[in-house]
């Protein structure tokens, strides 16, 4: 018999804004260092005209790169959702194209927590489950939620080979 599923509810951690505007600006920081250093070579060793005309064009598009940098974490968090039951791990994320994945807790093989520098400092990790043809990530929820899901993914998982 078919049920339908309910959209999942739960959020990510409002954290993962800040660990997503600090990783943006660290990028666009080399990015704008690297740049910075091939108009300086540029002029140093008189390269020709079309060289110059090239890192301007990639100069407007990196600009305008930096400032949706900093209006992407916001709508990513405002679009993300996640959900989780003994049938399946469902995903919805996108604010123009709309994905709801839904993941069926019997193709589950791994689910690890992932933490790097920036969510450390904030004390996040990410989940990351992987199933024999893709690999899917829930980003910066807080350590706690993120090892406990960790753990109720894996039995759930579990459970389902189990009673194969």
């Amino acid at each position: 018999m078919y049920t339908p599923l309910d959209a999942p509810k739960k959020r990510l951690s409002k954290d993962a804004v800040k660990v997503w505007l600090i990783s943006e600006t660290v990028e666009n920081i080399i990015g704008l260092i690297i740049l910075g250093a091939l108009f300086y070579l540029d002029y140093r060793f008189s390269w020709k005209e079309w060289i110059g005309w090239i890192l301007i064009v990639i100069t407007v598009f990196a600009s305008i790169a930096g400032i949706w940098s900093l209006i992407r974490p916001f709508i990513l968090y405002k679009n993300w959702r996640y959900g989780v039951d003994e049938e399946f791990l469902q995903l919805k994320s996108g604010a123009i194209n709309e994905t709801h994945q839904l993941v069926p807790m019997t193709k589950i093989q791994s689910v690890m927590t992932e933490q790097g520098p920036f969510l450390r400092k904030y004390g996040l990790c990410s989940v990351s489950v992987k199933t024999m043809g893709s690999s899917h990530t829930i980003p910066a929820l807080p350590k706690e939620v993120a090892v406990e899901l960790r753990n109720q993914i894996a039995q759930y998982a579990k459970i389902k080979e189990v009673e194969k």
